[in-house]
């Protein structure tokens, strides 16, 4: 059946005036700019601090032994080679929807379309591994004081999953508040504990480590391992799918992609370092996805392990609050170009959010977070934001090789087409690396999303960028 192109909505991309307030159109405004970059900041390192640190490193030096430090290394390698050309984009295009804003202005409607439909479900696949780490981490709370919580983790997900959704609804300001003083917080105790435990691993105290060949495993896994943990650098895009929110875009929004990602990838591999040094990687596995609680509590006793709990519960809390805002901000843009319908893209009077497409995203998250399934949704969302990463830097050099009369970045990406060129093969060379059921998971996402656009969006024609 198809769609009458009348009864669809015409594309709302009409020529916009970026201010520091808001982006401004000819009906309106669309979304006020509230974030600054403590807050652009705050929602990139959020977002990717937590599972990397309190949910992977059992499960990645289970796969790679002390060479995970190697995996999430080279996960942020490829993070960077893809975020510098992503800071150009975003300033060319300060428009809430990210990748997919890029991808469609630069790649055709098409493309836009598969990547945009595809990356809100990537961020839902986000949201519920977030959330299933957050009940993992409540319910080793609830150990700690007697109860036995093993059947509540998905519960916990589930509750939290609803509760962030409504704080969304409240109003942008109130979400990015509570991630500001979470990352704040987190980041004045994992700073502390790498610290201790990076001079532990290194003899200071007089402790020694555990003696591990460093590639236990071999080198395949390594890059394996990698693109498991790779859901661990979503958030710096996260921060581009927030651009229409963000203030002084100009400046704010490279210093909030390249510094998140420098800043959690230093964190990552001191994580790994000293999780491996204190037990090894067999007795690091056994314990899971709380093997970080294990460490602290080897190292400062019952206060250390209560302390990365709390921890480990502000980070999942916090990945999964930038996660769900951020999937809510890509079908918005999704339906301010027709490509979904209208109704994704009101706004709600009283709080200036799109409660639509907040609500659109809460239903998903509460499916997956069911599932429990955590290296698959982790796998999901990494294979179609990879698909994702690679297209951005393929659409600005084929917008570069002939630029649009909009097409005005205040920032370049130097070197010319290397960066980008790099970002592209590292981000499509890692899917291979991938389970087949996550590859074929999201390629069924793709296709899916391929299917919508013949549907219901092949008409639509898109006229501008900003």
């Amino acid at each position: 059946m198809a769609v009458d192109p009348a009864a669809r909505p015409e594309p709302d991309t009409d020529a916009g005036t970026v201010t520091e307030e808001a982006t401004v159109h000819e009906e309106g405004v669309e979304l006020e700019r509230t974030i600054g970059l403590r807050g652009a900041l705050a929602i990139g390192v959020g977002t990717m601090i937590g599972a990397g640190i309190f949910v992977f490193p059992g499960i990645a030096a289970g796969k790679a032994g002390p060479a995970a430090a190697l995996s999430f290394a080279i996960g942020a390698v490829i993070a960077l080679l893809v975020a510098v050309p992503t800071a150009e984009l975003a300033t060319a295009m300060p428009k809430s929807g990210g990748g997919y804003y890029f991808i469609s202005r630069g790649l055709g409607t098409l493309f836009g379309a598969v990547v945009g439909l595809s990356v809100w479900l990537g961020l839902v696949f986000a949201s519920a591994f977030y959330l299933v780490g957050f009940g993992n981490y409540a319910a080793a709370v609830l150990a700690e004081v007697g109860v036995n919580a093993a059947d509540l983790v998905i519960p916990l997900g589930l509750a939290f999953a609803a509760l962030l959704t409504a704080l969304s609804l409240t109003g942008t300001e109130n979400a990015t508040k509570l991630q500001n003083v979470v990352v704040a917080l987190l980041l004045v105790i994992l700073t502390g504990f790498l610290t201790y435990g990076s001079l532990d691993a290194l003899g200071v105290f007089g402790r020694a480590s555990a003696p591990e060949t460093f590639f236990r495993f071999g080198l395949a896994p390594v890059f394996s391992t990698a693109a498991l943990v790779f859901t661990s650098y979503l958030g710096f895009a996260q921060v581009a799918t927030v651009a229409g929110e963000v203030k002084d875009p100009a400046r704010n929004l490279p210093l909030a992609m390249v510094g998140s990602v420098l800043l959690v990838g230093v964190f990552y591999v001191a994580t790994i370092f000293v999780a491996t040094s204190a037990f090894g990687s067999p007795r690091l596995e056994s314990f899971g996805e709380t093997a970080m609680v294990e460490v602290a509590r080897d190292f400062f006793g019952l206060a250390g392990a209560v302390a990365i709990l709390l921890a480990g519960l502000l980070a999942t809390l916090s990945s999964a609050n930038a996660s769900i805002l951020s999937s809510s901000r890509a079908i918005y843009a999704l339906s301010r170009d027709a490509i979904v319908p209208a109704r994704f893209r009101r706004l709600n009077l009283k709080y200036g959010t799109p409660h639509i497409a907040l609500l659109s995203a809460a239903g998903p998250v509460l499916v997956l977070v069911g599932t429990g399934q955590v290296e698959i949704l982790a796998e999901v969302a990494s294979f179609l934001h990879l698909i994702m990463y690679g297209l951005m830097c393929v659409a600005l050099v084929v917008i570069r090789r002939s630029p649009p009369e909009w097409y005005e970045p205040d920032f370049e990406v130097p070197f010319g087409p290397v960066i980008p060129v790099l970002g592209a093969i590292a981000s499509f060379g890692l899917i291979a690396f991938m389970k087949p059921t996550s590859q074929l998971i999201g390629l069924a996402v793709m296709v899916l999303a391929g299917v919508w656009y013949l549907y219901y969006a092949r008409d639509v024609k898109l006229r501008g960028a900003v």
